[in-house]
């Protein structure tokens, strides 16, 4: 047997095992030569669980969709050359929404690169400065030496993608040909397990910029706003009562977790996007203060409502002292677990008295909700049906353009444990079906209870079609909005111009039935709330993956969409 075939294993096994020590237990692999002693080394390990993806762009997002379940970090595998490339649009994605990953790229060794080898390019620091840390390491060499630097660095590695923030972490691994062993089983590993890497302390919140919130805030109408962020499971209940005791209403993001649970929700306020584009509301209820927790939310009549605000005060609290204030209202972030300020600034506050401040929004709230049922588009009544009929504690996953923000405006609040995800720390349309799959993937994984559906529009869904060739082995249901391509340009300025529809709305028009034959899924097509509602509950008995594709048309949804924001301006 090979001397260097053995030692390759013995490299990427000791690399594998540092890492399940480290608390990794998943690993997505797409097929390749140089990568072997990696795919072998998970492959083999009973503690590691695999899923093979061909596309590589695909792997990425699906990656991140098991690791967006739990937070737990998911080792990504790939050959050399273009392979790991294709990860890209999933590393953003990962490092502006804080995911953590462990890209491993196989790698030509030193001597195959500058020379024109085949498959090289240089994968030095690849992503540059979308990942956490970069760890090259060398070729496989003999010796327990070596062996203890690449188990070293692949603890430093786990510890690096869950450290604050969390995020990608790339390990770049060069092997020597032969990579194939001739032998079955694997080395025996050369060191034991590490201990997992802690979970990241939050800091608690100083003391003097607690006593100096409190009394900025306190006896003075104001508004909370959450937008999406991993919350510790005691943040909904730290933030209602915290707005309980203010007086305060809570615009809370759909990705916040604040809008579905058992957590009191009198003061939490979800349709904000109606009414906030509602003038007269606007000019007349501008807060003396705006405190916010997590990533900026998605609605854009909130975003002009916030920069309205010139005369307000900003606070931002964030567990990791980022600066997530794209209006530059904020002067300086308040690093500290959420919860925890919550908790204590709430004993320094007295009751305030601003029942007629809040109740203005809550009489808001329900005006919209009202006029969603009596004139909303064909969206909303979609929207509801989800909501109404996924099981407790099942997941909804929206893509991005107009179907997260339908589910911004449309998706109202309530007592059903239900989590709301979509991809917005950059916020693209790539990836999103792989992203649901990843989830789905985790939840059966985990044994995980209710269901996993996905809102995705037909660009969304065209972009990722390469992702369905996995959905069989999943129990997804993907609800596809299909409006005629790029609606959402339809509500922005570029509508106006002559090349709108070639350049901006881009139809795809196919006919996504036959993409659901090709890959072996069921398919129904609905036109009407009523229809759907039928096909909703129907497919959801079954166990399997399905498309239901909601078909509507383009001029029909700018027009229902505009006919309910101008009811609500009016009421």
């Amino acid at each position: 047997m090979s001397n260097t075939a053995l030692l390759n294993l013995r490299w990427a096994r000791t690399l594998i095992d540092a890492l399940v020590g480290s608390g990794v237990t998943r690993a997505v692999i797409s097929p390749g030569s140089r990568s072997t002693p990696l795919a072998l080394a998970c492959e083999r390990h009973p503690a590691i669980r695999t899923w093979i993806h061909i596309d590589e762009r695909c792997a990425g997002f699906f990656a991140l969709g098991l690791a967006r379940a739990d937070q737990r970090p998911v080792a990504l595998i790939a050959t050399s050359g273009s392979a790991p490339t294709h990860w890209y649009p999933a590393v953003i994605e990962a490092c502006y929404s804080a995911v953590p990953l462990l890209l491993l790229s196989a790698d030509r060794p030193p001597e195959l690169h500058d020379c024109g080898a085949n498959q090289t390019i240089d994968q030095t620091r690849l992503f540059g400065r979308q990942v956490r840390a970069f760890h090259p390491l060398p070729p496989p060499a003999e010796g327990l030496e070596q062996l203890r630097r690449v188990h070293q660095v692949a603890i430093r590695a786990a510890r690096d993608s869950v450290a604050s923030p969390p995020g990608p972490v790339h390990v770049n691994v060069p092997f020597r040909e032969p990579l194939v062993p001739d032998i079955t089983g694997l080395p025996e590993p050369a060191f034991g397990t590490s201990p997992a890497p802690p979970a990241h302390a939050r800091p608690p919140p100083q003391t003097a910029r607690l006593e100096g919130l409190a009394a900025s805030l306190q006896g003075k109408p104001g508004i909370i706003v959450c937008g999406a962020d991993p919350h510790e499971p005691d943040f909904a209940t730290a933030v209602t009562a915290l707005a309980e005791r203010l007086g305060a209403p809570i615009l809370a993001d759909p990705l916040s977790g604040l809008r579905f649970g058992a957590h009191p929700r009198d003061q939490v306020i979800a349709r904000y996007d109606a009414f906030l584009r509602r003038e007269r509301f606007v000019r007349g209820h501008r807060p003396a203060w705006v405190l916010r927790f997590g990533a900026f939310p998605v609605s854009k009549a909130l975003s002009i409502y916030l920069e309205s605000c010139k005369t307000t005060e900003h606070y931002l609290v964030d567990a990791h002292g980022r600066n997530r204030d794209p209006l530059h209202r904020v002067a300086a972030p308040i690093r500290a677990d959420p919860g925890s300020l919550c908790a204590r600034l709430r004993e320094r506050l007295a009751a305030c008295d601003n029942r007629a401040w809040l109740e203005a929004f809550r009489c808001q709230e329900q005006r919209a909700a009202a006029l969603a049922v009596e004139s909303g588009p064909l969206e909303a009544a979609v929207i509801a049906q989800c909501i109404a009929r996924l099981p407790e504690g099942s997941t909804l996953f929206a893509s991005n353009s107009m179907a997260i923000r339908d589910i911004d405006g449309f998706s109202g609040s309530g007592a059903k444990p239900l989590r709301i995800v979509a991809n917005r720390g950059a916020s693209g349309i790539d990836g999103n079906l792989s992203t649901l799959l990843g989830l789905a993937a985790a939840r059966h994984a985990s044994n995980g209870s209710g269901r996993v559906l996905g809102i995705i529009g037909d660009l969304a869904f065209f972009h990722d079609m390469n992702a369905l060739l996995t959905a069989r082995e999943q129990n997804a249901l993907i609800i596809l909005i299909n409006n005629g391509g790029g609606a959402i340009f339809g509500h922005l300025p570029q509508a106006r111009l002559p090349e709108f529809e070639r350049t901006w709305l881009t139809p795809s028009r196919l006919d996504f039935a036959k993409a659901a034959e090709l890959y072996g899924l069921l398919f129904q097509r609905t036109r009407t709330a009523e229809d759907f509602a039928a096909v909703l509950h129907t497919m959801l008995q079954r166990s399997d993956s399905g498309i239901i594709e909601v078909a509507i048309d383009t001029r029909t949804h700018w027009t229902a969409h505009r006919r309910y924001w101008d009811a609500v301006a009016a009421a």
